[in-house]
């Protein structure tokens, strides 16, 4: 049975997109030894992804191949009629302890959950977060999507690692405490 981790680029001041849902300032980040970050790890460790549909619609614009082919993938919305037009992609219309469950049994891996911010509060308020696996990107942005927006409520967590990278990219690691 896998657990839920959430693994997410935020800024200094803590969004992980502009207003307009743009990332185009993750490609600022000075990085000329191409280094990952971490992320070609972590993506072995996972064979379920969850997203919400603003992610998904995103995710579809960046004009590249489907970026999860090996994954199963569920796009969360409450839009009934919403499809999809990826590989091994399936809709869910709530989310509950049940879905959750469902989830953890059917993922023979980890399950990432990739965003957005409405997801992640609604996963953390269902305490559904295992671990959290948040690079910090060196840049203030002023305003956008909070990493945690809608007040979720009060969880805590202990520090299970911190890694520096020349970029100037920090990864912190967070377990849900117990």
């Amino acid at each position: 049975m896998g657990e839920i981790k959430l693994y997410i680029a935020t800024s200094i001041d803590g969004y992980i997109a502009r207003k307009d849902n743009s990332i185009d300032w993750l490609e600022s980040l000075d990085n000329p030894n191409q280094i990952d970050h971490g992320y070609g790890a972590f993506y072995e460790t996972i064979d379920t992804v969850v997203m919400g549909r603003k992610t998904y619609e995103e995710v579809l614009g960046f004009g590249v191949d489907w970026p999860y082919p090996n994954c199963q993938t569920f796009v969360i919305t409450t839009n009934k009629d919403f499809k999809t037009t990826t590989p091994h992609t399936a809709v869910l219309n709530s989310l509950d302890e049940t879905t959750i469950g469902s989830l953890k049994q059917q993922s023979s891996k980890d399950i990432w959950l990739v965003g957005g911010g409405q997801i992640i509060s609604a996963f953390l308020n269902l305490n559904a977060i295992d671990d959290m696996l948040i690079t910090l990107i060196p840049i203030v942005l002023g305003e956008g999507l909070p990493l945690f927006p809608n007040s979720p409520n009060e969880k805590q967590f202990t520090l299970d690692s911190v890694e520096g990278f020349e970029t100037g990219a920090v990864n912190l690691v967070y377990k849900r405490k117990t």
